[in-house]
């Protein structure tokens, strides 16, 4: 099944990268920015990026606001500073919303993970209490831009999927085929955000000091359809 997804912040690295991979992968995506016109110039790179992909979806751009209306399913991929003020700004009722925000600091010894209400919360429990009506997941948060704008056909990882409504799940796990060529791996209930979300710093690490770009596989599970 297909989808049409608004990506929020569809023009930075992650946004541009994943909705690039769900384009290929014959999703329809619409880019949002806080200007149209930004997301109209990034659209047409990633347009271009998927000339001579059979089957790729279309790809165009929007104000955050318009390509929210225009989708089904919408994808947070903004910094995690001024994240609340612009989820409380969007229409996200009724909305399958993905959030692959990592609440991420540095200092001089790298990258960790910053504390949500004291522990008890991540960036996605927090876009699911300031939009109630939408039904949130989490999903995306670990894999590359580097490699989701790159020339490998799909990136060689999982993409773990947390939620409390199986038919969202559902809906960002089949869009994991896109970027990883399988479906998704069911990681839990939505309050398992709160463990994906800083171990991004973990792999920031790792990248680091091995010079690479680290991605998660999960073993033992039964083979894919």
């Amino acid at each position: 099944m297909s989808h049409r997804v608004a990506v929020i912040g569809g023009t930075g690295p992650q946004g541009k990268g994943l909705g690039y991979r769900f384009a290929r992968g014959g999703h329809d995506v619409v880019l949002g920015s806080r200007a149209a016109e930004k997301g109209e110039a990034v659209a047409a790179e990633v347009t271009e990026r998927l000339a001579g992909v059979a089957g790729a979806g279309t790809v165009s751009g929007a104000d955050n606001a318009g390509a929210v209306a225009a989708c089904d399913v919408v994808l947070l991929a903004v910094p995690y500073d001024g994240h609340d003020e612009l989820v409380s700004s969007l229409d996200l009722a009724g909305k399958t919303v993905i959030s692959c925000v990592n609440p991420l600091a540095f200092d001089k010894r790298g990258a960790h993970g910053r504390v949500v209400d004291g522990g008890e919360g991540s960036a996605a429990e927090s876009a699911q209490a300031l939009a109630p009506e939408a039904t949130v997941v989490g999903a995306f948060h670990n894999v590359s831009a580097v490699l989701l704008w790159g020339e490998d056909d799909f990136l060689d990882e999982d993409v773990l999927v947390v939620g409390d409504v199986a038919a969202a799940k559902e809906v960002a796990m089949e869009l994991a085929r896109a970027v990883t060529g399988r479906v998704g791996v069911d990681g839990g209930k939505l309050r398992l955000a709160r463990q994906l979300e800083p171990f991004t710093a973990v792999l920031i690490s790792i990248n680091r000091k091995y010079k690479t770009h680290a991605g998660i596989r999960v073993t033992g599970l039964p083979a894919a359809d």
